[in-house]
């Protein structure tokens, strides 16, 4: 097939679904058309293969991208009403790579406000559908980019992720996504990027169908950060050491893991010990319990230099008149804010969490404590197995009643852990389930082997609407 043929497939594709789960919020489609036809041409020229596939990797691969990465030409809001005609003039360093590679972006999709949010829905662009069930939520903030490849309106796109916004989408959409180790995937040009102690949480990463394509989207990505990573290595599944988690200890801000959820998991362990004859190890790691208040102090404290955080509600403002949460929320009752509620509560809890800094500093410590723990846990050769989030694809609006239930997710940003989020299959109400992979620093190899063992044994990706 020509590369032309592709992209009008993909084009078609997005026509006919996104009326039905509004992900992608802004296309380029004549652009993506004409790019296609370049590549053609390229190949038409009859070059060395081997050559091309070294310089263009992704030659001609229909991606999308995240609207709150700049991509040169398209709406870079991150779904706030004050940017709604911010254009992007330049990419963002993770676009430009994916695009020198040969990828060809046919546009931009839905995320949550300012990116902090697990439901992608916002004042400028509405909300995103699950493909799986148009009443759920896709998550967040990657949801868009979740929804759009889950339903095949892309083949591989970008995420990025503080607090579970990969991998939260990447689980409620049934797809595969990967949270890097810290700082070895840049995230300039993104809206907005992290400040202060926050840049070594926030982590840029690939977002797909099939576990194959993760490997090499992170080296694309990653570009010269690839050589921190160990991805030449050899992995054997038989020697790594797997270590399993059920649920965080019973923390009273989070749900109780859902069953199906918890028996996937054990699908899982079984499958290990019986096909690769390894012996999963059950742990129980106590401080996972306050994974919420560690993430939460830790976002909030002073970097090494002494530099505060950024604060949330001046990031709604946008350089434009602060913003005042309790005014927003008494305005969002009447119907007059342009902001979501979600963001308004983030910014009140915010207020909240500067009034007991010496209780912020001792979950701080408890955090540091906790990274050693797992790094020690973990070594060289070790995959722990924990729970994605402890329920599936929630229905529209119901994170606002369990918003902390994301900690599933948040607590391995600032631990710096590399995870891969794994699907297994749908739930007996047809939504997807899954697991998080998560090793020590640098290990991300071992975690996107694991990944490719379990999507041959449990069938990966299921295309909505089969079942």
């Amino acid at each position: 097939v020509t590369c032309v043929e592709v992209v009008e497939a993909y084009v078609e594709r997005i026509k006919e679904v996104n009326p039905l789960i509004n992900a992608v919020v802004k296309d380029r489609f004549e652009e993506a058309l004409q790019e296609a036809r370049q590549v053609d041409q390229l190949l038409a020229e009859g070059r060395d293969d081997d050559f091309l596939e070294e310089k263009f990797p992704l030659l001609g691969v229909p991606i999308t991208v995240k609207e709150a990465f700049a991509l040169h030409g398209m709406p870079n809001t991150s779904g706030l009403v004050n940017r709604r005609n911010v254009i992007a003039t330049s990419d963002a360093t993770v676009v430009s790579r994916l695009k020198q590679a040969g990828a060809i972006p046919l546009g931009v999709t839905n995320c949550s406000e300012l990116c902090m949010w697990y439901e992608s829905s916002n004042k400028v662009y509405g909300r995103t559908n699950n493909p799986y069930d148009l009443q759920r939520i896709v998550g967040g903030s990657s949801g868009g980019e979740g929804g759009s490849l889950a339903a095949a309106c892309s083949v591989i796109g970008g995420g990025s992720d503080i607090g579970g916004s990969i991998r939260m989408p990447a689980f409620f959409n049934g797809i595969f996504g990967h949270k890097p180790t810290t700082g070895v995937v840049p995230n300039d040009g993104q809206f907005p990027d992290a400040q202060g102690v926050q840049t070594s949480f926030l982590c840029t990463g690939p977002m797909c169908r099939y576990a194959e394509d993760l490997e090499l989207m992170l080296r694309v990505m990653a570009g010269p950060g690839t050589n921190k990573l160990k991805l030449n290595e050899k992995v054997s599944l038989e020697k790594i050491k797997f270590h399993c988690m059920e649920h965080d200890g019973g923390s009273v801000f989070v749900s109780p893991v859902d069953k199906e959820i918890l028996q996937a998991q054990r699908k899982v362990v079984e499958h290990l010990e019986s096909e690769l004859g390894v012996q999963v190890r059950r742990v129980a790691i106590h401080k996972m319990k306050y994974s919420f208040q560690i993430w939460s102090a830790m976002m909030s404290s002073k970097d090494s230099n002494g530099q505060e955080a950024q604060l949330f509600s001046d990031l709604l403002g946008d350089h434009g008149k602060p913003v005042w949460p309790l005014w927003e929320l008494i305005k969002w009752l009447v119907g007059m804010s342009s902001h979501t509620l979600p963001a308004i509560a983030l910014g009140l809890t915010e207020k909240l969490m500067k009034l007991n800094p010496s209780g912020n500093a001792k979950l701080v410590s408890m955090g540091k404590s906790l990274q050693e723990e797992m790094e020690a846990l973990l070594g060289p050769d070790g995959v722990l197995l924990y729970p994605s989030h402890p329920i599936t694809a929630p229905r529209h609006h119901s994170p606002i009643c369990m918003p902390f239930n994301f900690a599933y997710t948040a607590i391995f940003n600032v631990l710096g852990l590399p995870v891969t989020q794994c699907p297994l299959g749908l739930s007996s109400e047809g939504l997807p389930l899954g697991i998080q992979l998560v090793a020590a620093s640098y290990n991300d190899h071992l975690t996107l082997a694991v990944a490719r063992y379990l999507e041959k044994a449990f069938g990966g990706w299921v295309l909505p609407g089969k079942v």
